[in-house]
């Protein structure tokens, strides 16, 4: 059982949880609303995931750097962690987008 996965994961979104917050962009703008958004894209892609798990398309591969630990048939733990990193730099980058281009309009 290894956890480097799982640390890789957390220690990224940490690092875009701080850039956010630094910079004011989604967490740090409105959190009740971020959190909300988040916990939204979150359920959807693991209903995706569900669906994909129960359809047969999706599966877990087994490797050496993942904990191990199963939360559902096929469904490592560290797959939430990854969504909610993939939903949290999804808004970064596009209200860090939307800031940079209303900056460059009125400059």
């Amino acid at each position: 059982m290894s956890v480097v996965y799982l640390a890789c994961l957390l220690v990224s979104l940490a690092g875009v949880v701080l850039l956010d917050l630094r910079h004011r962009l989604f967490l740090g703008r409105d959190p009740v609303a971020a959190l909300a958004v988040l916990g939204v894209g979150l359920v959807f892609f693991l209903a995706w995931d569900a669906a994909g798990i129960a359809l047969g398309i999706f599966f877990r591969a087994e490797t050496a750097f993942m904990t191990g630990i199963v939360l559902a048939p096929e469904l490592p733990l560290e797959e939430p962690v990854f969504l909610l990193f993939l939903c949290e730099l999804a808004m970064v980058l596009y209200t860090g987008a939307v800031r940079l281009l209303s900056r460059r309009r009125t400059a």
